[in-house]
């Protein structure tokens, strides 16, 4: 188990459904914001919806307008789309063209993602669709004979390479060479396209799993009056589109099979009667606002709250001698990270089991001077013994081995204090205290 494989995907694979799921989520609230009225009420909800996984990553449909979006998540590692068949490719433009043509050019699309425009050909493209889009808008006319001519000519050659099927609908180019090539009618097409592209760039994963609530459900917190928590709302919210993204959805029939499908006689299906069938992938409003007032009447049902972090012992402990919440989860955390580095290092290196054991011996000495400096008879001095560990081990710092930082030493006292070798209080029995409170968590689930 302690081999390398030779490759993450499946983890990276899940980040990136995740991800999805969360930007997918974010617009959903987009639309539902843009719905209510000031003083909160949801006044138009006709006909907005999200559907997922249909075309493309998501589509977000108001009465007829449509809007495609891909979404790509790539990581600080990627840094930018730095050619333009990097961005058809991997930026997915060249499927989103395609999608936009199957939809006879009447949808607007959006990329989302994490990478930039690289310099030169990516950030020209960006700019002319800025420049389009405006023209547009505006009524006017889209390009003159002859301009933009050099970077719409080298977009339809990206496209050519990584649009499916485009060779086809493309016809070749009448100079007898045999290939086709962007011709003046194909770059109309793609100023047409461009006009209607937009890129958004969005935060990674890391940033989103902790700011999405403040970013993304609290603005319609704010809208609503309502002073519940954000972080209640908006796990309410990512829920429904983690199912959806998966067709998970509740249907109408349920697991009930189709029967006496398209008899003699029948007429072909309505537009309607066809989104039925695709009711497990589409996120309403009315599935945003049951799912946000839910929240908002029922916080602690949809809290995202470690599950054995208020169990643990360190936990118990910090609390019972007064330390602050935040000290606990910043506390918890540096326990994770302090066992993360010894067990990489113990599974390479046979000498780190006796690095690791003299560094135990000193943290617990730190804990015996700092104890003893802030323990007092008669009042909770477990919050000043946080305090106080921490200031001990920035006096120390040149001492500690060159791998382990201050934060990383102090996680090892949170370790040590998990195994019952340090207390922030006097001592008392902590196993059954573990006990009364997974006891009273079940007892309220």
């Amino acid at each position: 188990m302690t081999e390398v494989p030779p490759d993450d995907a499946g983890a990276r694979t899940a980040d990136q459904y995740e991800w999805q799921a969360v930007m997918a989520a974010a617009d959903g609230l987009r639309l539902y914001l843009d719905s209510l009225d000031v003083s909160g009420r949801l006044v138009s909800a006709d006909g907005c919806r999200v559907l997922c996984e249909r075309h493309e990553d998501w589509v977000t449909l108001r009465g007829e307008d449509a809007e495609l979006v891909s979404a790509k998540h790539w990581g600080l590692s990627f840094g930018a789309y730095t050619t333009l068949n990097s961005l058809a490719d991997d930026g997915g433009v060249g499927h989103l063209f395609g999608r936009w043509l199957v939809m006879q050019e009447k949808a607007i699309c959006r990329l989302v993602t994490t990478a930039g425009l690289g310099d030169g050909q990516p950030k020209h493209l960006g700019i002319l669709a800025e420049t389009l889009r405006d023209r547009r808008l505006a009524g006017r006319e889209l390009i003159a004979p002859g301009e933009f001519d050099e970077l719409l000519t080298a977009f339809g050659k990206a496209l050519l390479k990584h649009c499916d099927g485009l060779t086809d609908r493309w016809e070749a180019d009448a100079s007898g060479l045999g290939e086709t090539v962007p011709t003046a009618e194909h770059r109309q097409q793609m100023a047409r396209f461009l006009s209607m592209f937009r890129y958004q760039a969005s935060p990674t994963k890391e940033v989103v799993t902790f700011a999405a609530p403040n970013m993304y459900a609290q603005p319609v917190l704010n809208r609503l009056g309502s002073t519940v928590a954000a972080e209640s709302v908006w796990q309410a919210v990512v829920s429904l589109f983690r199912a959806r993204m998966r067709a998970g959805g509740p249907t109408e029939a349920g697991g009930l099979p189709a029967v006496l499908v398209a008899p003699v006689g029948a007429a072909a299906p309505s537009v309607v009667e066809r989104e039925k069938e695709l009711t497990s992938r589409i996120v309403t409003l009315g599935d945003i606002d049951m799912a946000i007032r839910t929240a908002i009447a029922h916080p602690a049902g949809f809290a995202r709250l470690p599950r054995m972090v208020r169990t643990s012992r360190l936990a118990i402990k910090m609390q019972v001698g007064g330390c602050s919440d935040n000290a606990v989860e910043r506390a918890e955390q540096l326990r994770l990270d302090y066992q993360d580095l010894w067990r990489d290092r113990t599974a390479s290196d046979p000498q780190a089991r006796v690095d690791q054991m003299r560094l135990r011996r000193a943290l617990l000495r730190i804990s015996d001077v700092a104890t003893s400096k802030v323990k007092a008879p008669t009042t909770s001095w477990g919050a000043e013994l946080w305090r106080e560990l921490e200031a001990q081990l920035e006096q120390q710092a040149a001492t500690l081995p060159h791998e382990v930082d201050v934060d990383l030493a102090l996680g090892g006292l949170c370790d040590l204090s998990n195994e019952c070798k340090v207390w922030f209080s006097e001592s008392f029995d902590i196993d059954a205290e573990v006990a009364h409170r997974r006891g009273e968590r079940g007892a309220g689930l």
